[in-house]
């Protein structure tokens, strides 16, 4: 089967700004990059609808995937794409399209009332989903957004790449998680700072006589077995710099602040289901509502 980044296409801005994110995710994994559009029709009312017809609707539509071919073979020369327009559920579509994928690329929309990003239901569904790597790119990113500072103090795709960011459970370090962590800041030449948050003790809320030495020993603790999970990781991406980051206090929040500077986010995602269905875990959920770099969710068992 053809390993390939593929790109879920709506026509909206912030999907075209995945667009090109995904094309030069594609370049630096020497992969084809693969546009899908999903067609999930309606039913037509109203005067515009008669007026149209479905023939002019589908025309337009089909339109979508091809002419956002041709804009990125024309700005990313050497990069084999294919389109391919598909009817039927949105989310399944995208779900059944991540399964050949490399990973999948969904974008989402910029602020919303509450002071975070807006989310659709269904990149959230996707995500929840799809048991491959699914990133989720905002809008109007752009390709200086991922790398630091020129000499003049403005970002630059020429200046190197700011650091990858992975929020990591030190209870349960996933393969699937820290490989495409480390894979990532390797193809970059980026840095890769690993974030591990963990809860304060549960006496420190009444001031008990010793917290402060309980604390130091978690501290010590909690930062050792951070070690000991990336340890394996160092030995085999040798040429990635490993900036670790234990701290105590809420995982979500810390993950969001120390990703202000990031190129990419990374967070993992249990495979499971309940009565209720699938679901990201709060952790994921925060990253995908808050951080303003793209943010990769690595499924895994």
């Amino acid at each position: 089967m053809l390993r390939t980044v593929t790109i879920g296409l709506d026509g909206s801005p912030e999907s075209r700004a995945a667009a090109e994110w995904a094309a030069r995710e594609a370049t630096l994994r020497a992969l084809p990059l693969k546009i899908v559009h999903v067609w999930e029709q309606v039913p037509a009312h109203g005067a515009e609808a008669q007026l149209l017809g479905p023939e002019t609707d589908q025309h337009w539509i089909e339109r979508i995937p091809h002419e956002a071919a041709e804009g990125i073979r024309q700005s990313h020369p050497g990069l084999e794409v294919s389109s391919e327009q598909l009817r039927g559920s949105v989310v399944d579509l995208l779900c059944e399209a991540a399964g050949s994928a490399d990973l999948l690329v969904l974008g989402s929309r910029g602020f919303g009332a509450i002071g975070g990003f807006v989310v659709g239901s269904v990149s959230l569904s996707v995500v929840a989903r799809a048991e491959r790597p699914v990133v989720l790119v905002r809008a109007g990113e752009q390709a200086a957004d991922e790398h630091k500072t020129d000499q003049a103090g403005v970002p630059s795709a020429e200046a190197p790449f700011r650091p990858v960011v992975l929020g990591l459970d030190t209870d349960e370090p996933d393969d699937t998680l820290l490989e495409f962590a480390f894979d990532a800041a390797a193809r970059r030449e980026a840095s890769l700072r690993v974030v591990h948050g963990w809860p304060e003790p549960p006496t420190s809320f009444y001031r008990f006589p010793g917290d402060a030495e309980l604390y130091d020993t978690l501290e010590r603790r909690h930062a050792a077995a951070l070690t000991e999970a990336l340890r394996p990781w160092r030995q085999k991406f040798p040429g990635v710099e490993v900036i670790e980051a234990s701290r105590c206090g809420n995982a979500a929040q810390i993950l969001v602040n120390s990703s202000r500077d990031a190129s990419l986010a990374v967070v993992g995602r249990r495979i499971r289901t309940s009565h209720l269905g699938a679901h990201i875990g709060h952790v994921t959920h925060a990253a995908l509502h808050h951080i303003t770099a793209p943010v990769a969710v690595v499924a895994h068992s």
